[in-house]
């Protein structure tokens, strides 16, 4: 049942479904869907509609939309496009729910065409899955809407698909696996339906237990997450998101900006909600079917048993590199293993029972790696031997594991045709079976990271001069400008409550030794102008000034310098600053993203922070616990922690600059983009060297 009627509940259950374009002629997708629609067992009352009249499947076919007695909760849309523009209208004021599966419109420019088609549903309050769909299946109705396969077995797997031929191939996968479904929608143009709305009802259907998301884009990031922190803690979901290259990452002049390709934000999104995102198609359909088949592991020790040690050992690597802990503690493993043990087998993890194993070694060695309480997950791995023991080490298998299955058990067999009809009988039996020791590996690891607690943690009020900020930035808008001043943007975020040292808009040079006599030596000179960005790389930079003469000096040489390098530029001044102790340079910035909105950067900063490319992302705002485990991300934290004797730096300083940053940037939308570059990390405290802001208009 459904807690709180969703509404979507007429989608998913609809109680009376209509399909435009039904068709006599077996092979078209109108005849396809009708035919799977009927054979999936579906109770409530079906319109098929096509001008011929007659029969389809022993049901009458009614030759106008208009003849439809009811509104009907689900139309299927499978007639040519400009037929479908063409009569949008009438289905949608028959229809609360309408999934076009005709293909031809935004996907090919006809843009015109979808808008139609969302104008009609508009209209009469309707909803459109699609267009560009194979259709949907839901095991609640049951239905299947879908032209896909049929003979689908019901089950606890959803499947929301931007990608129509990777959800047909997943239901062919379930049927050859005997893997159960619960719902497959394929979502394709998502002109209205999207995934987040989707993922809204199955996070309440009780049938669902793990939802597997496949996407080619996102436009709506926030809400997404949103939902994403909603969902309840039994349900998990998979997301396997296509694109993972740098071309969708925008020519920008922030490093944070140039840094942050959309892939790496919808990465670090998926990290901060608690969603695993899988690699590859292969990796997302085996954690899929892992989960939903297995129960979670209780606690962190991982057994491997096996009957070939150089398997063991590939499996124990494959570990090591996901982050699996192998159970090590000697007396236990011996207390367990050691009467199930050959004469020259080894009871150290891996577990190696030898190659002269059978299936009375396996069921007795698994049996108490079951019972054992201390160990979690069970790996098993059999290499085939290419004899007859491979039908009894089958029969173990299946007995033990359905005997216990009270932790997570995953076996590989590992050779040639024998060892593949095994792994599918296992497979059809719903015990996790794999043919690659990595992929067994792999999806245990799956089940690991399903099983993280993800604390949210709270957000604290920090004090800020709201009007302050307000102030500069409204001033600098109205000078047309989008780029910030050096000192501009350290004086906003000294108003967020930062720590930015002393500094000094100098326009003369008599302002300059004035400004470097008040601060106090030594100070840090800077050409401000908003068309120098890389101030060193135009002499714009003199360091560790320690007189007033030197400040003449450094004056005069700055200003000829830009002069000659720069010369189109426009100069403001020289900014004069409190010369900063060496510390670990680090940066903190944010940009701002087509679909998550507001995000923040941090990582190893300084004038190699783009070679390096050291950085981790996160959506703004967001609380102290999520920035720690964001600052433990990038590979550079053993320099924060304390290497060689060095102390640990004060990680805390950096959490409160970051979390300042967040609020600022949520706060404030005209900002669009800010790098704090260096942020200066001691031991205690972290001071803004430079920074840099743009703004645009308020949205």
């Amino acid at each position: 049942m459904i807690l709180n009627v969703h509404p979507f509940e007429p989608f998913f259950n609809p109680e009376s479904v209509a399909v435009i374009g039904a068709s006599h002629t077996e092979g078209k997708i109108g005849n396809m869907v009708m035919k799977n629609i009927v054979e999936s067992g579906y109770r409530g009352r079906i319109y098929p509609v096509n001008p011929k009249g007659g029969k389809i499947f022993g049901i009458p076919v009614l030759d106008d939309i208009s003849k439809i007695p009811e509104r009907v909760d689900l139309a299927i849309v499978v007639v040519p496009a400009k037929v479908a523009e063409s009569i949008v209208d009438d289905v949608a004021a028959k229809a609360k729910y309408i999934v076009v599966i005709t293909s031809g419109f935004s996907e090919v420019g006809n843009v015109e065409g979808e808008k139609k088609l969302l104008e009609a549903a508009k209209k009469h309050a309707a909803r459109i899955l699609g267009p560009n769909v194979f259709g949907i299946y839901s095991a609640r109705a049951p239905i299947n809407a879908t032209f896909g396969p049929g003979g689908i077995r019901k089950g606890n797997i959803a499947v929301i698909s931007q990608s129509g031929a990777l959800g047909i191939a997943m239901i062919g996968r379930a049927a050859e696996e005997n893997m159960g479904l619960s719902a497959v929608v394929s979502i394709g143009n998502k002109a209205d339906i999207n995934e987040v709305e989707l993922l809204s009802y199955l996070f309440k259907d009780t049938m669902t237990k793990v939802v597997f998301l496949y996407i080619e884009g996102m436009e709506n990031g926030r809400e997404f997450l949103e939902v994403l922190k909603r969902r309840p803690k039994e349900k998990h979901i998979i997301v396997l998101k296509a694109g993972r290259s740098k071309a969708g990452a925008r020519a920008v002049a922030s490093h944070t900006g140039s840094l942050a390709g959309s892939d790496a934000i919808f990465d670090a999104a998926m990290r901060q909600a608690g969603v695993l995102r899988a690699e590859g198609l292969e990796d997302g359909l085996n954690w899929v079917t892992t989960v939903a088949l297995s129960p979670l592991p209780k606690g962190r020790n991982v057994v491997i048993v096996t009957n070939g040690g150089g398997l063991g050992v590939v499996a124990a690597d494959a570990c090591e590199k996901y982050g699996l802990h192998l159970m090590d503690d000697m007396e236990v493993l011996k207390k367990t293993f050691r009467d199930v043990m050959p004469e020259f087998g080894s009871y150290k993890n891996p577990v190696d029972i030898t190659g002269q194993a059978g299936g009375e070694e396996y069921r007795k060695a698994l049996e108490r790696a079951f019972k054992e309480p201390s160990i979690h997950a069970v790996l098993a791995l059999y290499c085939d031997r290419g004899d007859k023991e491979l039908n009894d080490i089958k029969d173990a298998l299946m007995e033990v594991h359905k005997k216990y299955g009270n932790k997570p058990a995953l076996y590989t067999l590992f050779g040639g045709e024998g060892a593949s009809s095994i792994i599918k009988e296992l497979r059809r039996e719903g015990i996790p079976a794999f043919s690659e020791v990595e992929d067994a590996v792999s999806s245990l690891y799956a089940l690991y990271k399903v099983r993280e607690k993800k604390e949210e943690g709270e957000m604290d009020e920090v004090e800020m001069d709201e009007e302050r900020i307000g102030k500069i930035i409204g001033e600098v808008a109205e000078e047309g400008r989008k780029k910030l001043l050096s000192h501009e943007a350290k004086e906003i975020l000294l108003a967020a409550g930062v720590d930015v040292p002393k500094f000094h808009l100098a326009k003369t040079l008599e302002e300059a030794i004035k400004a470097a006599s008040d601060i106090g030596y030594p100070v840090a000179m800077k050409i401000v102008s908003e068309d120098i960005v890389h101030k060193t790389d135009v002499g714009g930079v003199v360091l560790n000034v320690g007189s007033e003469e030197e400040v003449a000096e450094a004056y005069e040489a700055i200003m000829e310098s830009c002069r000659r390098n720069a010369p189109k530029a426009r100069i403001r001044g020289i900014e004069v600053m409190e010369m900063l102790p060496q510390g670990v340079e680090t940066i903190v910035g944010s940009t701002t993203d087509a679909s998550f909105g507001k995000v923040v950067m941090f990582g190893l900063g300084g004038i190699y922070v783009e070679v390096m490319k050291d950085v981790a992302f996160r959506i703004a705002p967001l609380p102290r616990k999520e920035i720690k485990r964001m600052i433990r991300e990038i590979e550079s934290y053993p320099l924060l922690a304390g290497v060689r004797g060095e102390r640990r730096k004060d990680i805390d300083a950096i959490v409160d600059v970051i979390y300042r940053v967040g609020l600022l940037v949520d706060k404030f939308k005209e900002i669009e983009e800010l790098d704090i570059n260096p942020l200066m990390v001691y031991e205690r405290g972290a001071k803004v060297a430079d920074a840099r802001m743009s703004i645009g208009v308020k949205k």
